[in-house]
């Protein structure tokens, strides 16, 4: 069984987008004090531990993932006493707190660039990446910004182009300067010290690039780079000399470390080609990430023989890497939209992917409005908050769908604390608010609450080895196994009931459709539902 200083093997992670999800102030955006009062819903729902998107300091070009001070709370969201006072809610609670530390890159108006940028010899002068033009004046090599065009931004003022990943206002750090590496850690520390219980790590493998600046290879013909839409030109690069370097792993021991210290636990973000292979770098020992998530069920296929595949890869790549699994998050289309080819109605589809991501080995992470089982929100284009958005529109709709306001009731402002919100309250999620669903026996919410719940008193679920069986068209199927236990996991993924075969003395443990139990019986496995059965003991490892 677990240790208490392993609770994080496969615990259940809340993600809370604040800007969303409760405004305390009537200013139109959620923030630190609304989340304070709405821990008892995450407590009550199952989960154990929230992870909290930045809430830092920023001029908010990329809504906090442009950090101008990372050891201070942005005003609209609140105080650092708030933040204070949310730590100890949530313990009080039993909930372990996770905030997103966003290291790669900074804003432009963060002081360590002010300064970095203003010459060529000051104290900070190489905090960030700096390179000369090539002889012609264009940027420095063929390196690609995931928001659309160059990498590089030319500043005048020092002459130089500066490395941007993300938004021109986003400058990369410079990882391979000591100096930098130190003071993000210290930065670790304040917070570690204020009472969190680990990080979220925001592109942990872009910390460091290629010193020489070598180019980057084309994708082989008809290949594209995962994590990123096709129409964006960042996909037809392999992105060997940008992000992913073997410099990264010496600072990644350096804050696994510094996290020991206080007990507190480390989940990266991994993009990358290689994603399993790069996952096993980042995670392997105890030195190094306690547990990272890649995209691979954040994608828009879907069907059976493509999850199979998914999860048969993560068992020939992963090794003992420990993956954090999401089907949903603030950059990502909601699930039950994205997969929505499948079929069935949504009430359905969420719950069998409910039931799916809580049947795989490892730590899970739930984002807000899925246990309410929300479809994406319908943004318009003058309503578009989200810059990635704006740049590659219409063609991709961008994140703001996923990031419209929660819904606590069904009235005029959702119960969300403002009527004109910083994006939206979308009608159909209102229409599914936590209120209403809290009072239906068969909700979605009241699925979800007695699901984490059984799972909680299944231990092949929280510990047993991961065993595939055969592909299929229409079932994912896989087995989780400890020496006295075989629990065989079934999702139907279709729009029609499919036959499945059963050994005898096979007991259905729980089910997401109430005629899913006649399965022990010889009848087929409903549309768009999932079973959980328990095998005889001699199919027991």
């Amino acid at each position: 069984m677990q240790t208490n200083k392993d609770w994080w093997r496969n615990t259940v992670i809340y993600q809370i987008y604040p800007r969303s999800f409760q405004d305390s102030n009537g200013d139109g955006i959620g923030d630190l004090p609304g989340i304070t009062r709405r821990l008892p819903h995450i407590a009550e729902l199952g989960a154990e531990a929230i992870w909290i998107s930045p809430f830092f300091t920023s001029p908010m070009a990329d809504f906090g993932y442009d950090v101008s001070d990372y050891c201070d709370v942005d005003p609209m969201f609140g105080t650092l006493d708030d933040f204070r006072t949310l730590v100890g809610r949530a313990h009080e609670l039993g909930l372990k707190v996770l905030i997103d530390l966003v290291l790669s890159h900074t804003s432009d108006q963060h002081p360590w660039f002010a300064e970095s940028r203003a010459s060529r010899d000051n104290a900070r002068a190489d905090w960030y990446v700096w390179a000369d033009a090539k002889a012609e004046g264009s940027p420095p090599n063929n390196w690609l910004s995931i928001f659309g065009g160059s990498a590089w931004q030319w500043d005048a003022r020092r002459g130089q182009y500066y490395l941007h990943n993300f938004l021109t206002s986003q400058p990369d750090l410079n990882f391979h300067q000591p100096a930098v590496q130190d003071a993000v850690l210290d930065v670790a520390r304040f917070w570690l010290q204020l009472g969190v219980d680990g990080f979220r790590l925001d592109t942990v493998n872009f910390y460091t690039h290629d010193a020489q600046l070598r180019d980057n290879p084309p994708q082989p013909a008809g290949s594209y780079a995962g994590g990123v839409p096709r129409s964006n030109p960042y996909a037809f690069q392999r992105h060997l000399h940008d992000k992913t370097q073997p410099e990264n792993l010496p600072f990644i021991r350096r804050l696994r470390a510094l996290c020991d210290e206080f007990g507190a636990i480390t989940v990266g973000e991994i993009g990358d080609d290689q994603q399993y292979q790069t996952l096993r770098d980042y995670t392997a020992g105890s030195e190094l990430l306690h547990m990272a998530y890649v995209f691979t069920l954040l994608t828009e296929r879907c069907d059976p023989p493509y999850l199979h595949e998914v999860l048969a890869e993560y068992l020939r790549e992963a090794g003992d890497a420990t993956v954090c699994w999401a089907l949903s998050n603030h950059d990502n289309s909601r699930v039950v939209s994205r997969w929505a080819a499948l079929g069935g109605s949504e009430a359905a589809r969420a719950r069998v992917f409910a039931a799916l991501l809580l049947a795989l080995p490892g730590p899970v992470c739930l984002y807000q409005g899925e246990e309410l089982g929300w479809p994406e929100a319908e943004v318009g284009y003058e309503q578009l908050q989200d810059p990635y958005a704006k740049v590659l529109w219409p063609e991709y709709k961008g994140r703001d769908g996923c990031r419209t306001p929660m819904a606590w009731d069904d009235g005029t402002d959702g119960g969300f604390g403002s009527a004109a919100p910083w994006l939206p309250l979308a009608p159909a999620h209102r229409a599914q608010a936590v209120a209403r669903q809290q009072a239906e026996a068969d909700s979605t919410l009241s699925y979800w609450r007695r699901l984490l719940a059984w799972r909680g008193t299944q231990p092949a679920l929280r510990h047993g080895e991961l065993q595939l069986q055969p592909a299929d068209a229409q079932l994912l199927c896989f087995d989780r196994v400890l020496p006295e236990a075989r629990v065989r996991c079934v999702f139907n993924l279709s729009a029609t009931a499919a036959n499945l075969v059963l050994p005898a003395g096979a007991r259905v443990l729980a089910a997401s459709h109430p005629d899913a139990g006649r399965v022990e019986d010889g009848q087929p496995l409903p549309a768009m539902s999932a079973v959980f059965v328990s095998l005889p003991q001699e199919y027991a490892a």
